[in-house]
């Protein structure tokens, strides 16, 4: 029997997500079994600050990726979301889970809308990519930073913390709080992050036996389009900490449309742009978007500006 062991943060949906990787890499490949590694990272135990001031996405990974590197974990399951743009030299993500719904959604016990919520009404998201384009669509809200889980957060929201919040749909769906979701936001009108909806498996450069039995759980259609998204931040500086979105859709006939943007965290300022392309050639489609929103001048917002 072939053991693997999977890196892991702590919080309930983390744990639903690795769980769900090993139930399809353990009933694909017969005597194979996988053990979780639940840490905590420094994004989980930082939940006073905000993601920008503290460090980025990076406050979720860095501890399950040094796992990897000291040979404590074989891979490691994220949310692409939270991934990085750059990574170690030493990993990569091998294999993209399909994407889910990738949407952003409002929540709330008081409003059954976003646009019914009363002027002054206070959102909570620990995102500054929502931060942005909530106050751009409404700028007379008070947008505050949520930390914690899925479920702090929504008890935040039930003790009259927050009037409301806005999460990812996929989070609350893998959960089985989809009751909690009051609607959607078009990605046309919330661009959702770069890899939201997809899970993503970080192992070891040269593990070529590991990387074939992460082959089971590939999804090609959500690989193309999360290699488009990531491109953008790649090509902006992925480490900066300047709101952005990338979101990437297949037409089924070898097209891909991207859209991206950056904003200021204000909502005063958003560029955006969208380009159409190859599903062959996805990081070029990224580089080109990234090309473009610089061209607009969203190079002064990516220095805080």
């Amino acid at each position: 029997m072939l053991t693997l062991k999977i890196a892991t943060r702590k919080s309930p949906l983390a744990l639903w997500q690795a769980r769900a990787v090993s139930e399809v890499l353990c009933t694909a490949h017969f005597g194979l079994h996988c053990e979780l590694l639940p840490m905590t990272t420094a994004g989980d135990r930082l939940l006073g600050a905000k993601l920008t001031e503290a460090g980025g996405k990076s406050l979720f990974v860095k501890e399950l990726e040094r796992a990897i590197l000291d040979h404590q974990a074989d891979f490691a399951v994220h949310s692409m979301k939270d991934v990085t743009a750059q990574l170690p030299a030493q990993l990569f993500i091998a294999a993209v889970t399909a994407r889910e719904d990738p949407r952003d959604v409002f929540v709330s016990a008081s409003c059954s809308r976003f646009e019914a919520l009363p002027a002054g009404a206070r959102v909570g998201t620990a995102s500054s990519r929502r931060q942005c384009q909530l106050l751009a669509l409404r700028p007379d809200l008070v947008v505050g930073t949520v930390r914690g889980n899925v479920n702090t957060r929504l008890a935040k929201l039930d003790a009259g913390d927050f009037d409301a919040l806005v999460l990812a749909a996929a989070g609350l769906q893998r959960l089985g709080l989809e009751e909690r979701i009051n609607h959607p936001f078009a990605p046309k009108r919330m661009l959702p992050a770069a890899g939201q909806g997809i899970m993503g498996i970080e192992c070891r450069r040269g593990d070529e036996r590991l990387i074939k039995l992460l082959a089971a759980v590939a999804d090609h259609d959500a690989d193309v389009r999360v290699r488009a998204e990531r491109a953008v931040l790649a090509a902006l500086g992925g480490g900066c900490h300047a709101p952005m979105a990338a979101y990437a859709e297949r037409d089924g006939a070898g097209g891909l449309k991207l859209r991206a943007l950056v904003g200021r965290l204000d909502g005063s300022r958003l560029v955006r742009t969208e380009v159409d392309g190859h599903d062959t050639q996805p990081e070029e489609l990224g580089r080109m978007a990234a090309q473009q929103l610089l061209a607009q001048g969203a190079g002064p917002m990516l220095q805080g500006a």
